[in-house]
């Protein structure tokens, strides 16, 4: 049976894998209370673990140096009262092989060669090009099932990566290419930057090193 996380560790930890995101994106992220939300919010920005920005008509919260500090204490007692540290271990080893392969099929989705121009952007024009990579998406999702299930049965918060990942591929196979690997939208891309942030973040580890 897996554990579910304290409303205080939720949204602090929303607003890191959301990075920028206003009070009712935080609550929606793990179905939370957005008037709770707000309070905690309020609380943590009093003590210097968030801060709220505004450009322009778009508002954000993000995670100060010390929020993050606090954000991975969190999670890091978290982990440790579940003894969930040698798992989510395996599941991050069993993830990286394919991660590379997600980042290789979304720099093809962005770009398509031509004899002219390495660095020709994609148009879409060439079907076969994009099935290729739809194909792919589709073996990585696959392999994001079991990922999914594994870390679902250790912590209530990490369930729903896979279905989140299948809608948008399932978009962006309607047709609409900006599933793949827009950022405006919950596109394979953005799901599975926020699955590989939730696991270096969880396991204390340098993003830049896994």
């Amino acid at each position: 049976m897996s554990a579910a996380s304290c409303p205080e560790l939720l949204v602090l930890h929303g607003v890191r894998l959301r990075g920028f995101a206003d009070t009712l994106e935080v609550a929606e992220r793990f179905g939370l209370d957005p008037f709770r939300t707000a309070d905690r919010l309020s609380g943590y920005e009093q003590r210097g673990a968030v801060s709220f920005a505004r450009f322009a008509d778009l508002g954000g919260w993000s995670l100060t140096a010390a929020g993050r500090t606090e954000n991975e204490r969190l999670l890091t007692v978290e982990l440790e009262t579940v003894g969930g540290r040698q798992v989510l271990q395996e599941v991050h080893h069993e993830f990286l092989p394919w991660n590379a392969r997600l980042v290789e099929a979304c720099t093809a989705w962005q770009l398509r060669p031509t004899d002219q121009d390495p660095f020709a952007q994609n148009d879409h024009v060439d079907a076969a090009w994009d099935e290729r990579i739809l194909d792919e998406l589709t073996s990585i999702e696959r392999a994001l099932g079991p990922i999914a299930a594994r870390l679902g049965g250790l912590l209530e918060r990490f369930e729903g990566y896979d279905v989140r990942f299948s809608t948008a591929l399932e978009r962006a196979r309607e047709g609409q290419p900006s599933w793949v690997d827009g950022s405006a939208v919950e596109s394979c891309h953005r799901v599975w930057f926020e699955l590989h942030e939730d696991l270096v973040a969880t396991l204390g580890i340098d993003r830049s090193a896994g």
